[in-house]
Order: C-alpha cells, then structure tokens, then sequence
C-alpha cells in the first residue's frame, strides 16, 4: 500500500531559482535562506526517508493557465513537464518525471469523493513547481523523484477556502492509501508567506502572523481551516493567500503532526520565507463525506 510518509511546506520565490541557477545560493544575502534548507536536503537523500512520489501543491503564475482557462484545483497526469519559460527563457534544470499510474488514481478517487479536479496531460510547469525542487535537492542532472503536480488557483478570485484546502489534502491521503503499488509519498505545500507585489502597501510583511501559521502547521489544532479570505488578505498582504495551498499538505497527514525542522527569515526579495518538515504522529483522515458506498461502487465498476 502507498503510504504518506511526511510533509514539506516552503516559500517558492522565483528569485531563489536566479540565485541558485547563477550560482549566488551562498552569497552574503542568500546564505541565511539557503541555509535553512540545508537540513532538509541532508534528511530527504537518507535511503529510509528519500520519496518515491512528491505530489507538489503549487500555483500556476500564468504559464500553463491565463485568464481563458482557471482551474480551482487541477493534477498533472502527464508523463514528464518541462520548465516553462517565464519570459526570460526556461530555467536549465532538469525535466519533471510524473507518475501518471498514481496521478490517475488520484484524480479518480478524488472526482469520486466529489472533489472537480480539472485534469492536465501536458502542460509547462513555473517556478512555483520547479524552485522548491532546487531548495530540496539543489541541481541534479535529474530529479531522483517523481512528481505529480496539483495546481491550486490562488490567482485569481475567488481562490478556495482554506477549509476545501485542508479537506482535499484528507481526500488526497484516502486516494493515496487506497493506491496498491508500495510507493513512499510525500505531500509539498508551496507558496507564500505573507507578502504583497503592487499597490500601496507593496513589500508588506507580517512576521508574527507568518509564525503563528508555521505553529498551526503542528500537532493536532486544524485552526488554520477556518481562518477566511479576509484575514489573509488584511495581515498578508494580497498574494499571502497561496499559503492556502500548505494546508493541502497539512491536511493530507492527517490527525497530528510533529515538526522534524522549521526554518523562517527575512526578507527573501519582498518576502518572508518560510519552511517547514512535518510527519505524521497519527495518519488517521475521517471517511469520505459521500455517500455510504457510492465511492465503492464506483471504483468497482470501473
């Protein structure tokens, strides 16, 4: 059985990718962030932690998506993804290697659990995906794993609420354990923290509300769930709300947590960055909220 064996949060800021792609990771300015991740990238190479499967929670920043097409919530089923070019020529790191086996089974179990995944076989993937894959793993001539991207629209209003969020990341761990290949699967979150791009209150930066997220991230509180758009808008600033998006990851790990490694600093460009390893303490998610044996039926009659 596949198993979801620990969660990854953390910042994607397309300025971490130049630094490290230029080669400036350990500068004066970017040592402190880069630092922070160096924990993380000792503990994913051990051979009793390195996944099989990362399904990587991101947002599209109009390559693969724009205003003709916005999914809320769509999973990449496709065989491999390129780096997209953001306007300066794709990033020279390695193509995305997917598992569509899984992906595939995720998307059915989802739609089953009544959750309308847009499906994606090709697509271009950003700095959203392919930045935390550097901070992870630095610059391999391939990633030693396989991803399944899920992009979640935080774009454009209105995003999904934190409460769908967090339920789509319990709904993700059922298709997950339902899935009979013996995979190690990790959950990423990625995005944020607080931080805003345009207007008066542009380079905003809230760091106790930042650390008061990375604590809701652990143990067994769902607070987080219930926190609305209002709030993220007014103590984030206008693009805080992609840390929606970790609540994907947290959700998928189940009833409590423990933290193996927190990192925060500022700024990062016009950001916090934040970081955050977690486990599971208790993998346990409630039953689907279908109807009782609609779900099974399904997926026999398939």
């Amino acid at each position: 059985m596949a198993r979801i064996t620990a969660g990854i949060a953390s910042s994607h800021v397309p300025l971490l990718g130049v630094a490290a792609d230029m080669g400036k990771d350990r500068n004066a300015y970017f040592t402190p962030i880069f630092e922070g991740y160096d924990w993380t990238r000792e503990w994913i190479a051990k051979p009793e932690v390195k996944p099989d499967v990362i399904i990587l929670v991101y947002n599209d920043h109009a390559s693969a998506f724009d205003m003709k097409i916005i999914p809320t919530f769509a999973i990449g089923c496709g065989e491999r993804y390129k780096p997209a070019d953001e306007g300066w020529g794709p990033r020279e790191v390695a193509d995305v290697e997917g598992h569509p086996d899984l992906a595939w089974h995720i998307a059915q179990s989802l739609i089953l659990d009544e959750f309308d995944m847009t499906i994606i076989n090709e697509m271009d993937v950003d700095h959203g995906l392919t930045v935390p894959l550097t901070m992870m793993y630095d610059a391999p001539d391939a990633w030693p794993v396989k991803v399944i991207p899920l992009a979640v629209n935080v774009v454009t209003y209105p995003p999904p609420s934190g409460n769908r969020c967090w339920a789509l990341g319990e709904a993700i761990a059922r298709a997950v354990q339902s899935y009979g290949e013996d995979l190690n699967v990790q959950v990423w979150g990625t995005g944020g923290m607080s931080h805003q791009l345009q207007g008066p209150r542009a380079g905003l930066i809230n760091a106790e509300w930042d650390n008061m997220f990375l604590d809701g991230m652990v143990g067994t509180t769902q607070k987080l769930r219930t926190i609305p758009h209002i709030e993220y808008l007014r103590e984030t600033g206008s693009e805080g709300i992609e840390m929606v998006m970790w609540l994907i990851m947290r959700g998928a790990l189940g009833h409590e947590t423990r933290a193996l490694h927190r990192h925060y600093h500022v700024p990062c460009s016009n950001t916090a960055i934040g970081h955050i390893v977690l486990e599971p303490v208790d993998g346990t998610v409630p039953p689907s909220s279908t109807l009782e044996g609609t779900n099974a039926a399904a997926q026999a009659a398939i």
